[in-house]
């Protein structure tokens, strides 16, 4: 059975770039998005060697618990939404303001789109290129999606969510776009969104997914990852997280969508695995470990988890991941949960 990642993995210490994974935030001292100008200015001229020095460890770890997939560990980013959305025109930067997020689970100080937003230059595909010429296997990358976007930044210009998550699809199509032309073959959009609000994803949210893609070859994996959120911090406890219904809700339009793979988060939330019977043509990337839980998963238990996948999938459709991006996770237990998860799959 073939392993993934989802995305993010932990910063090494001597890359000196605030994340959302080691961070307070929720105010504009603390926020990482209002620290991220700074902390690059300071790593000046080495910035892009620190980079790749990080990158290269976080590849070469992946490939040594025996990972098929792999990510950049999303080493760049402070995270994986603002990060993209400072390549784009008019979302203002200088101006954060106070929002409420995720369903009025945290208030956090966030960029401001101040007018019509515009593509203004490729930038994930020297992100990936430099990426794939430290590896064999093949690198995926990972972009955030639409309605994602549109929840974790304020808006004083579009008059509705729906009109500006169609200029956001069309912006990431035009990226998406360019990586294939540079030769990615694995490209995914994470959108959690889908679980919080499953209404917006079935009227205007899958359509603005397909979007994304427009125009791709059929060799591009085509990859929706839908988490279900997590905390600011390790085994906190009593996070409110979306409904594992919305699961169902969406099921049936992603499995008539362009999508080949759907990403959903089964460790920290079993499933009804009735749920991959609602797939019939698409592949689903299962959350076997928890990111947010400083237990190892043994293997016997991941393995008992796929085979009862199994029951209700065939084997060529199901691929095995961790719930979510690591970046929570000291790497010393990224790397033992992912051995695990390897060692697990590897028996099916």
């Amino acid at each position: 059975m073939l392993t993934t990642v989802i995305g993010a993995f932990p910063k090494p210490k001597y890359l000196k770039l605030t994340d959302w994974f080691n961070t307070v935030g929720g105010t504009d001292t603390a926020y990482p998005t209002k620290l991220y100008d700074n902390e690059l200015k300071k790593l000046g001229n080495e910035a892009e060697k620190i980079f790749q020095k990080a990158t290269k460890e976080i590849i070469d770890t992946q490939i040594e618990c025996g990972i098929d997939i792999i990510t950049d560990g999303e080493i760049r980013r402070e995270n994986y939404i603002h990060y993209h959305c400072r390549h784009i025109e008019g979302i203002d930067f200088n101006k954060l303001t106070k929002k409420i997020a995720r369903t009025g689970n945290y208030e956090c100080y966030l960029p401001t789109i101040t007018k019509k937003i515009k593509f203004k230059k490729e930038f994930l595909t020297h992100d990936w290129l430099t990426s794939q010429k430290l590896s064999l296997k093949p690198v995926k990358i990972t972009i955030p999606g639409p309605l994602t976007i549109s929840d974790t930044i304020s808006n004083e210009h579009y008059e509705s969510t729906k009109e500006m998550t169609v200029d956001l699809s069309n912006i990431i199509n035009k990226e998406i776009i360019n990586l294939q032309k540079a030769g990615c073959k694995y490209i995914q959009i994470d959108e959690p969104l889908f679980a919080r609000k499953p209404k917006e994803a079935i009227d205007f949210g899958i359509e603005n997914l397909e979007r994304c893609f427009y125009g791709c070859d059929k060799n591009i994996e085509k990859i929706v990852h839908i988490c279900c959120g997590y905390p600011d911090k390790l085994d906190a406890i009593n996070y409110p997280k979306a409904p594992l219904e919305s699961y169902f809700s969406i099921s049936n339009q992603l499995d008539e969508s362009i999508i080949d793979a759907v990403s959903i988060e089964d460790a920290h939330r079993n499933n009804d695995l009735s749920l991959l019977e609602l797939y019939k043509n698409t592949k689903i990337i299962i959350g076997l470990i928890k990111i947010a839980d400083s237990n190892i998963e043994n293997i016997e238990e991941i393995d008992n988890r796929i085979k009862s996948a199994l029951n209700h999938i065939d084997k060529e459709r199901l691929i095995a991941a961790p719930d979510c991006g690591l970046g929570h996770l000291p790497i010393n237990l990224a790397i033992s949960k992912l051995v695990n998860l390897v060692k697990a799959a590897k028996l099916n």
